[in-house]
């Protein structure tokens, strides 16, 4: 379970003063679902996961992940979560199996345990042909595969993927979303954010619009076309944010 009460997240800079990222946003992502977070860049769609994954810490308001409040108990939280995005950083001067291996010892896990979700996540994710390569040496989509299994190596409860597909070619971002698919299947809690229409309505049990930081809708993808008397996602979305299309002559 994800729940979030109210968070906000407050940044000062120097040109524009206080920039409101996040504002009073209040969600709930349930074990077994995708939770999409659909927004344009600059949305607040990374801020919010970002202090969901306890990088950085709300403003405003509260969370829980998987029962753990990301700030007093954000080591707990840590421990819970796989985070992926398409800028995940490798360390590229350690073969796809050792960067694993090092990061598998930082999760806890050792001997035995270790090399059976090494073996595991290797055979998941079909690394055998590029696992003994430099990672600075692996093409985008090597390295997104070698993220997914850092992700999800100790096995969490809770996966945040933050738009893992941009970037990438057809192929690999099709593997990816038959991933996170079935991750939902195994019954996980998903938090997925995107600003790609089709995944959205493929991947989604429930969408949160956010736009300037605040969720202005909300609900699963036939409510959203629903209340905007709309047929498509991509439309009832310009309609929720009020975007207005502009005509030239």
């Amino acid at each position: 379970m994800v729940q979030t009460r109210e968070i906000s997240k407050t940044f000062y800079d120097q040109k524009r003063g206080e920039v409101h990222a996040v504002e009073r946003v209040s969600i709930e992502a349930r074990p077994g679902s995708i939770f999409g977070i659909l927004g344009v860049n600059g949305a607040g769609k990374t801020t919010l996961l970002r202090m969901l994954s306890t990088v950085i810490q709300p403003t405003h308001g509260s969370a829980s992940v998987n029962g753990f409040d990301v700030v007093t108990d954000s080591e707990k939280v840590r421990a819970s979560i796989g985070f992926l995005s398409n800028s995940t950083a490798l360390y590229g001067r350690l073969s796809a199996t050792e960067m694993l291996a090092y990061f598998g010892s930082l999760y806890g896990l050792s001997g035995a345990l270790l090399k059976e979700r090494l073996a595991f996540v290797t055979e998941k994710l079909q690394l055998y042909e590029f696992k003994d390569r430099l990672c600075d040496k692996l093409s985008t989509g090597q390295k997104q595969r070698v993220s997914i299994a850092r992700a999800i190596l100790h096995d969490p409860p809770v996966l945040f993927f933050d738009e893992p597909t941009a970037g990438l070619d057809v192929v690999t971002s099709q593997t990816i979303m038959e991933f996170i698919e079935e991750q939902r299947d195994h019954g996980r809690t998903v938090v997925f954010s995107t600003h790609v229409m089709s995944e959205a309505e493929r991947l989604c049990d429930e969408i949160a619009i956010i736009h300037d930081g605040s969720i202005c809708g909300h609900g699963s993808l036939q409510a959203l076309l629903d209340n905007t008397s709309e047929k498509r996602l991509e439309a009832a979305f310009l309609k929720i944010i009020g975007y207005e299309a502009k005509v030239t002559a």
